[in-house]
Protein backbone atom coordinates (compact mmCIF):
# COMPACT_ATOMS: atom_id res chain seq x y z
CA UNK A 1 0.00 0.00 0.00
CA UNK A 2 1.21 3.46 -0.84
CA UNK A 3 1.00 6.08 1.28
CA UNK A 4 1.36 9.98 1.47
CA UNK A 5 3.19 11.23 3.85
CA UNK A 6 0.83 13.85 5.48
CA UNK A 7 -1.42 10.67 5.51
CA UNK A 8 1.43 8.79 7.88
CA UNK A 9 0.48 10.27 11.28
CA UNK A 10 -3.38 9.05 11.04
CA UNK A 11 -2.19 5.47 9.78
CA UNK A 12 0.46 4.99 12.71
CA UNK A 13 -2.37 6.30 15.38
CA UNK A 14 -4.16 3.24 13.92
CA UNK A 15 -1.53 0.13 14.42
CA UNK A 16 1.51 -0.61 12.89
CA UNK A 17 1.81 -2.25 9.65
CA UNK A 18 4.97 -4.90 9.45
CA UNK A 19 7.28 -3.58 7.07
CA UNK A 20 7.82 0.51 5.90
CA UNK A 21 9.74 0.99 2.40
CA UNK A 22 10.53 4.93 2.55
CA UNK A 23 12.20 5.97 -0.29
CA UNK A 24 13.28 9.63 -1.63
CA UNK A 25 16.17 11.93 -1.96
CA UNK A 26 14.41 14.71 0.20
CA UNK A 27 16.61 13.45 3.04
CA UNK A 28 15.19 15.66 6.17
CA UNK A 29 11.70 14.71 5.15
CA UNK A 30 12.87 10.78 5.04
CA UNK A 31 14.78 11.54 7.97
CA UNK A 32 11.21 12.93 9.92
CA UNK A 33 9.30 10.26 8.59
CA UNK A 34 11.34 7.32 9.51
CA UNK A 35 11.95 9.04 13.03
CA UNK A 36 7.98 8.71 13.44
CA UNK A 37 8.20 5.08 12.51
CA UNK A 38 10.42 4.53 15.43
CA UNK A 39 8.83 6.13 17.67
CA UNK A 40 5.80 4.67 16.87
CA UNK A 41 7.48 1.22 17.00
CA UNK A 42 9.43 2.05 20.76
CA UNK A 43 5.61 2.67 21.87
CA UNK A 44 4.21 -0.37 20.58
CA UNK A 45 6.80 -2.19 22.23
CA UNK A 46 9.99 -2.66 19.37
CA UNK A 47 12.39 -1.77 22.38
CA UNK A 48 15.48 -3.95 20.55
CA UNK A 49 16.52 -2.63 17.16
CA UNK A 50 18.96 -3.57 14.21
CA UNK A 51 20.70 -1.34 11.41
CA UNK A 52 21.82 -3.35 8.04
CA UNK A 53 23.52 -1.24 5.34
CA UNK A 54 23.71 -3.11 1.95
CA UNK A 55 27.70 -2.30 0.54
CA UNK A 56 29.04 -4.75 -1.64
CA UNK A 57 29.71 -8.03 -0.35
CA UNK A 58 26.81 -7.94 1.86
CA UNK A 59 25.21 -10.82 3.07
CA UNK A 60 21.77 -11.26 2.51
CA UNK A 61 21.05 -13.96 4.86
CA UNK A 62 21.99 -12.08 7.66
CA UNK A 63 19.29 -10.39 6.85
CA UNK A 64 16.58 -12.82 6.56
CA UNK A 65 18.58 -14.74 9.71
CA UNK A 66 17.42 -11.84 11.87
CA UNK A 67 13.79 -11.38 10.91
CA UNK A 68 13.21 -14.73 11.75
CA UNK A 69 15.19 -14.96 14.88
CA UNK A 70 14.04 -14.10 18.29
CA UNK A 71 15.68 -11.82 20.57
CA UNK A 72 18.07 -13.14 23.67
CA UNK A 73 15.66 -11.40 26.40
CA UNK A 74 12.26 -11.69 24.21
CA UNK A 75 12.05 -8.06 23.03
CA UNK A 76 10.31 -7.03 19.72
CA UNK A 77 12.67 -5.91 16.95
CA UNK A 78 12.80 -3.42 14.81
CA UNK A 79 14.78 -3.71 11.88
CA UNK A 80 16.11 -1.23 9.70
CA UNK A 81 17.65 -1.69 5.92
CA UNK A 82 19.07 0.77 4.50
CA UNK A 83 20.05 0.34 0.95
CA UNK A 84 21.66 3.52 -0.54
CA UNK A 85 22.35 3.00 -4.24
CA UNK A 86 18.60 1.93 -4.54
CA UNK A 87 20.51 -1.81 -6.34
CA UNK A 88 20.15 -4.84 -4.28
CA UNK A 89 21.18 -6.73 -7.29
CA UNK A 90 19.95 -10.22 -8.19
CA UNK A 91 20.43 -11.90 -4.69
CA UNK A 92 19.16 -8.96 -2.86
CA UNK A 93 15.91 -8.87 -5.03
CA UNK A 94 15.46 -12.10 -4.01
CA UNK A 95 15.87 -11.68 -0.52
CA UNK A 96 13.85 -8.68 -0.52
CA UNK A 97 11.14 -10.38 -1.81
CA UNK A 98 11.74 -12.80 0.83
CA UNK A 99 11.58 -10.69 3.10
CA UNK A 100 8.21 -9.06 2.39
CA UNK A 101 6.62 -12.67 2.41
CA UNK A 102 8.01 -13.19 5.70
CA UNK A 103 5.16 -12.33 8.32
CA UNK A 104 6.53 -12.34 11.77
CA UNK A 105 4.46 -10.19 14.47
CA UNK A 106 7.36 -9.65 16.82
CA UNK A 107 9.31 -8.09 14.12
CA UNK A 108 8.87 -4.66 12.34
CA UNK A 109 11.17 -3.84 9.26
CA UNK A 110 11.99 0.05 8.01
CA UNK A 111 13.63 -0.10 4.18
CA UNK A 112 15.19 3.14 3.35
CA UNK A 113 16.22 3.91 -0.38
CA UNK A 114 16.94 6.85 -2.37
CA UNK A 115 14.66 8.43 -5.25
CA UNK A 116 13.82 5.15 -7.47
CA UNK A 117 12.88 5.51 -11.35
CA UNK A 118 9.86 4.32 -12.43
CA UNK A 119 11.03 1.12 -13.92
CA UNK A 120 12.56 0.33 -10.79
CA UNK A 121 9.25 1.32 -8.72
CA UNK A 122 7.89 -1.56 -10.85
CA UNK A 123 10.47 -4.25 -10.19
CA UNK A 124 9.72 -7.74 -8.78
CA UNK A 125 10.93 -6.79 -5.38
CA UNK A 126 9.92 -3.28 -5.16
CA UNK A 127 6.58 -4.21 -6.02
CA UNK A 128 6.86 -7.44 -3.55
CA UNK A 129 7.67 -5.00 -0.57
CA UNK A 130 5.09 -1.98 -1.62
CA UNK A 131 2.49 -4.27 -1.30
CA UNK A 132 3.79 -6.43 1.75
CA UNK A 133 3.69 -3.18 3.79
CA UNK A 134 3.60 0.38 3.59
CA UNK A 135 5.43 2.41 0.98
CA UNK A 136 5.54 6.15 1.65
CA UNK A 137 7.65 8.52 -1.23
CA UNK A 138 9.17 11.36 0.00
CA UNK A 139 8.77 13.85 -3.13
CA UNK A 140 11.00 17.20 -3.08
CA UNK A 141 8.86 20.27 -1.99
CA UNK A 142 8.94 22.59 -5.46
CA UNK A 143 9.71 26.20 -5.57
CA UNK A 144 6.06 26.68 -5.96
CA UNK A 145 5.23 25.10 -2.90
CA UNK A 146 7.94 26.16 -0.53
CA UNK A 147 6.24 29.90 0.92
CA UNK A 148 3.49 27.24 1.87
CA UNK A 149 5.62 24.47 3.50
CA UNK A 150 7.67 27.38 5.49
CA UNK A 151 4.70 28.99 7.02
CA UNK A 152 3.26 25.44 8.03
CA UNK A 153 6.85 24.67 9.47
CA UNK A 154 6.61 28.19 11.69
CA UNK A 155 2.76 26.89 12.71
CA UNK A 156 4.61 24.08 14.05
CA UNK A 157 6.68 26.23 16.47
CA UNK A 158 3.75 28.83 17.53
CA UNK A 159 4.93 31.54 14.32
CA UNK A 160 3.57 33.27 12.04
CA UNK A 161 4.17 35.51 9.60
CA UNK A 162 2.29 38.96 9.47
CA UNK A 163 -1.09 38.95 7.71
CA UNK A 164 -1.05 40.53 4.30
CA UNK A 165 1.16 41.57 1.60
CA UNK A 166 4.32 41.80 4.50
CA UNK A 167 3.87 38.14 5.12
CA UNK A 168 3.63 36.75 1.50
CA UNK A 169 6.93 38.97 1.10
CA UNK A 170 8.59 37.46 4.01
CA UNK A 171 7.58 33.78 3.01
CA UNK A 172 8.81 34.72 -0.54
CA UNK A 173 12.55 35.86 1.15
CA UNK A 174 12.71 32.70 2.82
CA UNK A 175 11.62 30.59 -0.07
CA UNK A 176 14.24 32.44 -2.07
CA UNK A 177 17.02 32.41 0.89
CA UNK A 178 16.69 28.30 1.37
CA UNK A 179 15.61 27.19 -2.15
CA UNK A 180 17.21 23.47 -3.05
CA UNK A 181 18.14 23.18 0.33
CA UNK A 182 15.30 21.86 2.88
CA UNK A 183 17.97 20.35 5.88
CA UNK A 184 18.94 24.45 5.59
CA UNK A 185 15.37 25.55 5.54
CA UNK A 186 14.19 23.86 8.78
CA UNK A 187 17.72 25.05 10.78
CA UNK A 188 16.70 28.60 9.53
CA UNK A 189 12.83 28.05 11.02
CA UNK A 190 14.20 26.86 13.66
CA UNK A 191 16.54 29.29 14.41
CA UNK A 192 13.87 32.04 13.97
CA UNK A 193 11.98 30.21 16.80
CA UNK A 194 14.94 30.73 19.16
CA UNK A 195 15.45 34.26 18.29
CA UNK A 196 12.02 35.16 18.71
CA UNK A 197 8.97 34.66 20.49
CA UNK A 198 5.80 32.75 19.20
CA UNK A 199 3.49 35.07 17.74
CA UNK A 200 4.04 37.17 14.37
CA UNK A 201 6.96 37.80 12.66
CA UNK A 202 7.64 41.33 10.79
CA UNK A 203 9.28 41.16 7.60
CA UNK A 204 12.53 43.02 9.48
CA UNK A 205 13.06 39.83 11.93
CA UNK A 206 12.91 37.65 8.85
CA UNK A 207 14.70 39.27 6.55
CA UNK A 208 17.85 40.00 9.85
CA UNK A 209 17.62 36.14 11.05
CA UNK A 210 17.84 34.30 7.57
CA UNK A 211 20.53 33.59 5.86
CA UNK A 212 21.32 32.98 2.07
CA UNK A 213 21.61 29.15 2.03
CA UNK A 214 20.38 28.19 -0.96
CA UNK A 215 21.38 25.59 -3.32
CA UNK A 216 20.43 25.68 -6.75
CA UNK A 217 20.63 22.95 -8.95
CA UNK A 218 21.30 23.47 -13.09
CA UNK A 219 18.48 21.31 -13.84
CA UNK A 220 15.66 23.35 -12.40
CA UNK A 221 17.21 26.69 -14.26
CA UNK A 222 14.81 25.42 -17.35
CA UNK A 223 11.87 25.79 -15.27
CA UNK A 224 12.48 29.17 -14.25
CA UNK A 225 13.44 30.11 -17.61
CA UNK A 226 10.01 28.74 -18.91
CA UNK A 227 8.10 30.14 -16.04
CA UNK A 228 9.19 33.65 -17.24
CA UNK A 229 10.78 34.27 -13.17
CA UNK A 230 13.99 36.35 -14.29
CA UNK A 231 14.11 37.59 -10.62
CA UNK A 232 14.74 33.51 -9.65
CA UNK A 233 17.01 33.02 -12.64
CA UNK A 234 19.76 35.91 -12.26
CA UNK A 235 19.55 34.33 -8.27
CA UNK A 236 20.26 30.95 -9.34
CA UNK A 237 22.65 31.77 -12.09
CA UNK A 238 24.53 33.65 -9.67
CA UNK A 239 24.42 30.70 -6.92
CA UNK A 240 25.63 28.14 -9.63
CA UNK A 241 28.79 30.79 -10.44
CA UNK A 242 29.78 30.92 -6.68
CA UNK A 243 29.35 27.46 -6.38
CA UNK A 244 31.75 26.63 -9.29
CA UNK A 245 29.39 25.26 -11.52
CA UNK A 246 30.95 24.82 -15.04
CA UNK A 247 29.52 27.26 -17.25
CA UNK A 248 29.16 24.52 -19.88
CA UNK A 249 26.74 22.66 -17.99
CA UNK A 250 24.77 25.25 -17.72
CA UNK A 251 24.98 26.39 -21.64
CA UNK A 252 23.67 22.67 -22.60
CA UNK A 253 20.81 22.76 -19.97
CA UNK A 254 19.62 25.86 -21.23
CA UNK A 255 20.73 25.46 -24.92
CA UNK A 256 18.56 22.26 -25.01
CA UNK A 257 15.67 23.98 -23.64
CA UNK A 258 15.82 26.64 -25.98
CA UNK A 259 16.06 23.56 -28.85
CA UNK A 260 12.58 22.20 -27.48
CA UNK A 261 10.40 24.86 -27.65
CA UNK A 262 11.80 25.50 -31.30
CA UNK A 263 10.94 22.09 -32.11
CA UNK A 264 7.78 22.28 -30.30
CA UNK A 265 7.04 25.53 -31.83
CA UNK A 266 7.71 24.33 -35.62
CA UNK A 267 5.48 21.62 -34.33
CA UNK A 268 2.38 23.43 -33.62
CA UNK A 269 2.42 25.55 -37.17
CA UNK A 270 2.70 23.00 -38.65
CA UNK A 271 -0.90 21.70 -37.06
CA UNK A 272 0.32 18.67 -34.53
CA UNK A 273 -1.74 18.72 -31.00
CA UNK A 274 0.35 20.17 -27.97
CA UNK A 275 -0.16 17.25 -25.64
CA UNK A 276 1.81 15.18 -28.90
CA UNK A 277 4.50 17.49 -29.12
CA UNK A 278 5.10 17.38 -25.46
CA UNK A 279 5.15 13.85 -25.43
CA UNK A 280 7.81 13.30 -28.50
CA UNK A 281 10.11 16.21 -26.67
CA UNK A 282 10.01 13.97 -23.47
CA UNK A 283 8.39 17.07 -21.81
CA UNK A 284 7.07 16.35 -18.31
CA UNK A 285 6.82 17.14 -14.76
CA UNK A 286 6.14 20.98 -13.94
CA UNK A 287 7.77 21.64 -17.77
CA UNK A 288 4.71 20.43 -18.63
CA UNK A 289 2.13 22.91 -17.67
CA UNK A 290 4.91 25.89 -18.27
CA UNK A 291 5.85 25.23 -22.17
CA UNK A 292 1.84 26.58 -23.28
CA UNK A 293 2.80 30.29 -21.51
CA UNK A 294 6.31 30.24 -23.19
CA UNK A 295 5.63 29.65 -26.34
CA UNK A 296 3.23 32.44 -26.20
CA UNK A 297 6.13 34.54 -25.33
CA UNK A 298 8.58 33.17 -27.93
CA UNK A 299 8.42 33.74 -31.77
CA UNK A 300 9.91 30.81 -34.14
CA UNK A 301 12.77 33.69 -34.76
CA UNK A 302 13.62 34.66 -31.36
CA UNK A 303 14.33 31.16 -30.48
CA UNK A 304 16.44 31.00 -33.77
CA UNK A 305 18.14 33.85 -32.25
CA UNK A 306 18.51 31.59 -29.10
CA UNK A 307 20.32 29.41 -30.91
CA UNK A 308 22.53 31.25 -32.02
CA UNK A 309 23.53 32.78 -29.13
CA UNK A 310 24.09 29.31 -27.83
CA UNK A 311 26.48 28.61 -30.36
CA UNK A 312 28.49 31.59 -30.03
CA UNK A 313 28.97 31.29 -26.21
CA UNK A 314 29.67 27.55 -26.63
CA UNK A 315 32.64 28.89 -28.22
CA UNK A 316 33.60 31.35 -25.91
CA UNK A 317 32.82 29.22 -22.22
CA UNK A 318 35.62 26.61 -24.16
CA UNK A 319 37.85 29.30 -24.45
CA UNK A 320 37.74 29.15 -28.54
CA UNK A 321 39.18 32.36 -30.17
CA UNK A 322 37.42 33.74 -32.84
CA UNK A 323 34.44 34.26 -31.89
CA UNK A 324 31.79 35.38 -34.78
CA UNK A 325 31.51 39.09 -34.72
CA UNK A 326 27.84 40.66 -33.86
CA UNK A 327 25.14 40.85 -36.37
CA UNK A 328 21.96 42.80 -36.18
CA UNK A 329 20.06 39.48 -34.72
CA UNK A 330 22.83 38.70 -32.38
CA UNK A 331 25.11 41.60 -30.66
CA UNK A 332 28.19 41.27 -29.05
CA UNK A 333 28.70 38.93 -26.61
CA UNK A 334 29.42 40.08 -22.95
CA UNK A 335 32.72 39.88 -21.52
CA UNK A 336 31.57 37.39 -18.81
CA UNK A 337 29.83 33.89 -20.21
CA UNK A 338 27.75 34.26 -17.54
CA UNK A 339 26.26 37.38 -18.58
CA UNK A 340 25.63 35.90 -21.44
CA UNK A 341 24.03 32.75 -20.07
CA UNK A 342 21.93 34.97 -18.48
CA UNK A 343 20.93 37.17 -21.38
CA UNK A 344 20.02 33.43 -23.27
CA UNK A 345 17.60 32.51 -20.36
CA UNK A 346 16.34 35.73 -20.10
CA UNK A 347 15.40 35.84 -23.93
CA UNK A 348 13.14 32.89 -23.22
CA UNK A 349 12.00 34.49 -20.10
CA UNK A 350 11.26 37.77 -20.74
CA UNK A 351 11.49 38.59 -24.50
CA UNK A 352 9.88 41.32 -24.31
CA UNK A 353 11.37 43.02 -21.59
CA UNK A 354 14.88 42.66 -23.60
CA UNK A 355 13.32 44.30 -26.58
CA UNK A 356 12.61 47.00 -24.88
CA UNK A 357 16.01 47.51 -23.55
CA UNK A 358 17.53 47.25 -26.47
CA UNK A 359 15.28 50.17 -27.88
CA UNK A 360 16.38 52.84 -25.05
CA UNK A 361 20.26 51.26 -26.17
CA UNK A 362 19.65 52.00 -29.62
Amino acid sequence: MQLRLDALDTHLAKGLASLYVVFGDEHLLAQEACDRVRAAARAAGFTERNVFTVERSFDWSSLLGATQSMSLFGDRQLIELRIPSGKPGKEGADALKALAATGNPDVLVLVTLPRLDAATQKSAWFTALADGGVSLRIDPVERGQLPNWVAQRLMQQGQRVAPGEEGRRALQFIAERVEGNLLAAHQEIQKLGLLYPQGALTFEQVHDAVLNVARYDVFKLNEAMLAGDVGRLARMLDGLKGEGEAAVLVLWALTEEVRTLLKIKRGAAAGKPLAMLLRENRVWGPRERLVGPALSRVTESLLEEGLALAAALDRQVKGLTGAPPATRRRPALPPDPWDGLFELAALVAAPAKRDAARAIGA
